[in-house]
């Protein structure tokens, strides 16, 4: 008797959900921001990527509806044969700037960005050295690629320099991975010295500005502005959907690297182009982030609130880290167990907290996640602190 091929999605389920790792989706009943509605309930928002509050901005919205009403809701093909508008020409040209580099491109998401330009740079006879904590695009990327692939330990530029020197020798093409702002950690990598190793060891490096661009650095240019790294050759990946507000993903660097990618990139060359509300969206959260940036200092301003409330409070959820030492507007606290972060997850929901329970596989270590936004005001930060001191 033959037996259906799809029974084991069942067993999958079910080993997931005894794991407390099945998750499902909240709709959103309201416009991005500090405040939203889910499920007929208010809740401060702690858990959006939404860093200076611009996915809900009228501006962009309406950059979004003009771009739409010129050049239809989708860009119809590949970028190389129908898909290609003036307006991504002017958001690469804008990202550049932003970035100070030679040139930019503009992929469809910042997942997209990663495995097509590490696929493409890198091949079998090539090494990638990836920090362990990297986000999942990162890490696909280089499955995709064929290198060989070794992980270095987090943040640790001696193992990194002990896994170069055994290593480099044996292959054609080196390149050194990392996030610049860990998502699920909030500290940031060691730019400056993964440079030195990279130029040391003839590495090509890659950081990923996801949560960094439009935040970090005096003009919002990420972590290598903010490092002082400005016109390094490096190769920079980031998103257009974190705090710039809207969707796609792009990479920065030198002209001859930006061509080879338009010839090379499979994940740019075999995709709809990112459609005209988007891409309008993210040339106005640049122009945005330009003009005005108070906002970066007002998010900065509520990352030093709410660190100075948590050490007043004398925080229990205190582990290894002190909160004195977070660099990014990213806190996180690490949990015994996806149970336990589950519970405090909904107990936090039911003061008017939105801050997720991030559990295995997306960390090792459970955890509650809290992100923080320009528009958060000081009394959703204290709301969040009283709420939290109960555990």
């Amino acid at each position: 008797m033959p037996t259906n091929p799809y029974n084991w999605i069942d067993k999958a389920l079910s080993t997931i959900n005894k794991a407390n790792w099945y998750r499902s989706v909240k709709t959103i009943e309201t416009l991005p921001g500090a405040i939203i509605k889910i499920e007929g309930k208010q809740l401060i928002n702690f858990a959006s990527n939404d860093y200076l509050g611009l996915a809900g901005d009228e501006r962009l919205i309406a950059a979004s509806i003009q771009a739409t009403k010129e050049f239809g809701t989708g860009s119809t093909g590949s970028r190389l044969l129908t898909g290609h508008r003036e307006i991504h020409q002017k958001l690469e040209q804008e990202i550049s700037k932003l970035k100070q580099t030679e040139a930019a491109l503009v992929f469809s998401s910042g997942y997209l960005a990663n495995i097509g330009v590490i696929s493409s740079i890198v091949s079998q006879r090539d090494l990638i050295l990836s920090d362990k904590n990297n986000h999942s695009s990162l890490k696909n990327g280089a499955i995709l690629s064929g290198a060989k692939i070794i992980e270095y330990n987090h943040n640790n530029l001696q193992d990194l320099q002990k896994k170069l020197e055994q290593e480099r020798e044996n292959y054609r093409r080196t390149l050194i991975i990392t996030d610049s702002v860990f998502s699920m950690d909030g500290d940031l990598c060691k730019l400056p010295l993964l440079l030195e190793l990279a130029e040391k060891y003839n590495s090509m490096l890659l950081v990923d500005e996801a949560h960094a661009t439009g935040i970090f650095g005096n003009n919002g240019g990420g972590c290598v502005e903010h490092f002082k790294c400005t016109g390094k050759e490096l190769i920079q990946i980031g998103t257009l959907s974190k705090a710039l507000g809207s969707l796609g993903g792009y990479v920065a660097g030198s002209k001859k690297l930006i061509e080879f990618l338009q010839n090379r990139a499979p994940s740019w060359i075999y995709t709809t182009g990112l459609t005209p509300g988007d891409t309008a969206a993210a040339l106005t959260a640049i122009k945005i982030i330009k003009q005005e940036p108070e906002r970066r200092s007002k998010l900065w301003q509520n990352v030093e609130t709410l660190k100075n409330l948590l050490e007043t409070e004398n925080q229990p959820f205190y582990t290894e880290k002190k909160i004195s030492n977070y660099e990014s507007p990213i806190i996180c606290f690490p949990l015994k167990n996806a149970a336990q972060a589950l519970t405090i997850g909904e107990k936090l929901k039911e003061k008017g907290i939105l801050a997720p329970a991030i559990r295995p596989p997306t960390v090792n270590t459970s955890r509650i996640r809290i992100s923080l936004m320009a528009t958060h005001q000081k009394n959703h930060l204290q709301k969040l602190v009283k709420a939290l001191i109960n555990f």
